[in-house]
C-alpha cells in the first residue's frame, strides 16, 4: 500500500532498526518502546489487520508466529518471559492500519494490559 508506514519500512523507503528480515517477514524495534524489548514483526505483504487474514495470507501470518520464538531467543527474553500483542482496529490500539505483532519484555508486565 501506497502511504503506509510499515510498507516504506519493509522496502527500505523509510529506516528502521531491524532484528530479523526473510522474504515475508521483517521485525524491527519500536521508535516508542513500551518496555526494555520491544519489537514489532510485520509481514512485508500489506496486510491491514486481524480482519483482513484470509486462506491465501494465512501462511504468511503463520510465518510470523515461527518467528516469535527465534526472536525471543535471540533477544534472550524467551527464559525470562515475553508477551505478544496485536491490536485489532482504532478502538483496541491499532494506530498503524497494517497487521502486527508486539513482542514486549525486559520489564514486569501486569495484566491486565491498557
Amino acid at each position: 500500500m501506497e502511504g503506509c508506514i510499515f510498507c516504506k519500512i519493509a522496502r527500505g523507503e523509510v529506516p528502521a532498526q531491524p532484528v530479523y528480515e526473510d522474504s515475508q517477514v521483517l521485525a524491527f524495534r519500536d521508535v516508542n518502546p513500551a518496555a526494555p524489548v520491544h519489537v514489532l514483526i510485520i509481514p512485508k505483504e500489506h496486510i491491514p489487520g486481524v480482519l483482513s487474514i484470509t486462506e491465501e495470507n494465512v501462511g504468511i501470518v503463520a510465518r510470523m508466529w515461527e518467528v516469535i520464538p527465534k526472536l525471543a531467543g535471540e533477544l534472550s527474553v524467551a527464559e525470562l518471559g515475553f508477551r505478544v500483542v496485536v491490536n485489532s482496529g482504532e478502538g483496541a490500539g491499532q494506530s498503524v492500519p497494517h497487521l502486527h505483532f508486539h513482542l514486549l519484555a525486559g520489564r514486569p508486565l501486569t495484566w491486565p494490559p491498557g
